[in-house]
């Protein structure tokens, strides 16, 4: 891992040369992690970057801020980008390389492609963003071929966008091992997201609605209620927090489907902070 005193990370923008170099680099004998990111960095990133590290012998980073991702009632200019500070970051969590690619460069003129991966996709953030999973994996698709890494990590707080990815990658045959990583929380269980910017400080109070809601799917759960009274608990806490909830659900964490008696499952909320959609999950464990 680099340290304070180790050299800044090599920014490259063109992708034909972050291509060369990753190959280059595996053809050397090097094993390359990639994580794929929109920038506006946090602890969160950090430690992907930084499992990486420990996994990898280069690590390589993305930060492109995807257009195709954004609805047309989501302020793509609001973004926070944070070039400086997060190459900063990078560097001291152990990237080598950050890929900074201009949105005319993954989309250029008579781009006319799209990657939609239909079932995970179809429900959740599916839903309420038509079209937001067709854009990610149509860029993480295209970041997959420019940066061809032996492995690439996401963050599971995203945790429908994993499946996803996941989905994409066996369907598609696409070389590369999707390590997903344990959400990174702030002190009061707030899961870490640049989204958590933009919210006042009586919104930043409210948010941790959402791991209380799912802190007390938990304890439901483990006490042996039915998905009913599981999901109930999670929106009793948002309304608690005058949260209004988009959802709040008790699914497989593979299919996305109502979980099998006796199986493992995964509990997703989604919910408005003000103007601001907050996301969060908990996996739960298999019960008798």
């Amino acid at each position: 891992m680099n340290t304070p005193s180790s050299p800044a990370p090599l920014v490259v923008a063109e992708p034909r040369l972050m291509r060369d170099t990753i190959l280059a680099a595996r053809r050397a004998g090097r094993r390359v992690g990639f994580v794929p990111t929109m920038g506006a960095l946090h602890a969160g990133h950090a430690s992907l970057v930084e499992r990486a590290a420990v996994e990898c012998d280069d690590v390589v980073v993305s930060i492109f801020v995807n257009p195709k991702q954004f609805g047309p009632r989501e302020d793509l200019a609001r973004y926070p980008r944070t070039l400086p500070a997060d190459v900063a970051l990078l560097g001291a969590s152990g990237a080598r390389w950050v890929f900074v690619p201009e949105a005319a460069t993954a989309y250029p003129a008579g781009h006319a492609t799209s990657v939609v991966v239909a079932a995970p996709a179809a429900d959740f953030e599916g839903a309420i963003r038509p079209g937001h999973f067709a854009g990610v994996a149509t860029v993480v698709c295209w970041l997959f071929n420019v940066v061809p890494a032996d492995a690439a990590y996401f963050g599971a707080k995203d945790w429908q966008q994993t499946v996803v990815v996941r989905r994409m990658v066996a369907d598609l045959a696409i070389p590369i091992a999707i390590e997903v990583c344990p959400t990174v929380r702030e002190p009061d269980g707030l899961a870490m997201s640049s989204r958590n910017a933009y919210l006042s400080p009586d919104e930043r109070r409210r948010a941790v609605a959402l791991h209380e809601g799912l802190e007390s799917a938990a304890r439901h759960w483990q006490a042996g209620d039915d998905v009913a009274l599981v999901e109930e608990a999670i929106r009793a806490a948002l309304r608690a927090h005058d949260v209004p909830v988009d959802y709040a659900r008790v699914v497989d964490p593979q299919s996305l489907v109502p979980p099998r008696p006796g199986a493992a499952a995964v509990a997703l909320v989604a919910g408005r902070v003000g103007t601001t959609r907050l996301l969060d999950n908990l996996l739960l464990p298999p019960r008798p």
